[in-house]
């Protein structure tokens, strides 16, 4: 059978951390949608590990890593990316099924935002205009490499039917000659990986090979049931696992939800409880709360139980990993949103359109240091207390509480 990990709020959750946490007792690492926008950050030892599209098990040696076909790709960044880890032959798996990131579509990221009246915040890494062409069935999939010919005569084609985007955005895009010469130069350390991944995994599920399916960015940002249009362009809730795979729902044992004891978001659209002041920033600081792959600074704010609800249930969590509970230490009132104010109106649901939410708090007494701790029963009383009724709130058990950086500072329950 397989286990999901999946952020439940606008990414960003420490999903890297508990990934490599729990990858030691899985065969299969497999990532399944997203692209290079994403960022994993992994401390083991003092050393930072920063993932953006290797799966987080490529820190264990008996464990296979698998790019599943709902990831779209930059080739140079997963070079780059595969060339920390040295050897990684018979250990990493590219899905012949995903999409190619190709150079024109970072150019035309940067200029449709540039003409957004309201700016999404996109990374301007190429992400939404590679599935924007995979929707449209103008993509080039990563196993296309193989036959360098034939994916060059239709990137001539597919340039041509795109040429008027120069004019009406005013930008110039990379000349056929130069995109294939990357392809070439590229292809040649990428062919090596490519496989087809589904039957792969079909194969690993029959002989009863443990797998463990990770996502990028978080709930909040799909396409489907995030804050739309500020959004990414996949799907980053469960059923994206699915489809970003080729298993079904039926391989999919546990679904463990992550996220913070606080809330971020990076880029623009609603964050109901953002502090635009002293609390913003401290978490900000504390927490380090800069973009692995771009390097903003994150908005920042207080615990938002609506929405993980709303994303546990979306999701089907059957448990909660509440990461990064040490930045809370120190402050003297914790608060959770336990509710929106709109219309002067008090709902306790996520509606489909965030305008003009005001959030309702609950506030809880601080607690000094939970930093390290590896036993719930060595936690502050007041800490134990924020964290029990959290679970009440968003009716899903917290399994996993994690207390630094450091792997090895998580409790288990």
């Amino acid at each position: 059978m397989a286990d999901l990990v999946v952020g439940i709020q606008w990414g960003d959750e420490g999903k890297g951390k508990i990934v490599d946490m729990l990858a030691k007792n899985y065969d299969y690492v497999v990532r399944y949608q997203g692209g290079h926008n994403a960022g994993h950050t992994i401390v083991v030892d003092g050393k930072k590990y920063a993932l953006h599209l290797m799966p987080s098990g490529i820190l264990y040696s008996k464990c296979k890593n698998v790019i599943g076909n709902g990831v779209v790709i930059a080739l140079d960044a997963l070079c780059k990316e595969i060339e920390q880890f040295g050897d990684i032959h018979n250990r990493l798996f590219i899905s012949d099924k995903a999409h190619l990131i190709m150079p024109y579509h970072q150019i035309i990221d940067v200029a449709k935002e540039g003409y957004r009246k309201n700016a999404i915040g996109t990374t301007g890494k190429g992400i939404g205009p590679s599935y924007e062409d995979k929707i449209a069935r103008n993509g080039f999939r990563i196993g296309e490499l193989r036959d360098l010919q034939s994916l060059g005569l239709k990137l001539k084609s597919h340039l041509s039917q795109i040429a008027y985007i120069q004019d009406l955005y005013k930008i110039s895009l990379p000349s056929f000659e130069n995109i294939m010469e990357l392809l070439e130069e590229k292809r040649k350390k990428i062919l090596p990986f490519i496989t087809d991944t589904t039957q792969m995994l079909w194969k690993a599920m029959d002989e009863g090979k443990k797998i463990l399916l990770e996502g990028a960015q978080g709930s909040m940002l799909d396409i489907d049931h995030g804050t739309y249009p500020f959004v990414t362009s996949s799907t980053t809730t469960s059923s994206g696992a699915c489809s970003g795979t080729g298993l079904n729902i039926k391989d999919i044992k546990k679904t463990i939800g992550i996220c913070k004891a606080y809330c971020t978001r990076v880029g623009n659209g609603p964050f109901p409880t953002e502090d635009f002041a002293d609390i913003g920033e401290f978490l900000r600081q504390k927490g380090q709360e800069f973009g692995v792959t771009t390097g903003r600074a994150r908005r920042c704010g207080w615990f938002d139980a609506l929405s993980v609800k709303y994303a546990c249930r979306i999701n089907g969590c059957d448990e909660i990993a509440l990461m990064k509970l040490d930045i809370l230490d120190g402050l003297d009132e914790v608060k959770v949103c336990i509710g929106y104010k709109k219309d002067n109106e008090i709902i306790d649901y996520v509606p489909s359109d965030f305008e003009g939410l005001e959030p309702v708090y609950k506030s809880y007494k601080g607690w000094d240091k939970t930093s390290g701790v590896r036993e719930f029963d060595k936690l502050p009383l007041n800490a134990k207390e924020y964290i029990l009724d959290i679970q009440k709130l968003i009716g899903v058990k917290i399994s996993i509480i994690s207390t630094s950086p450091e792997r090895e500072d998580t409790i288990v329950l």
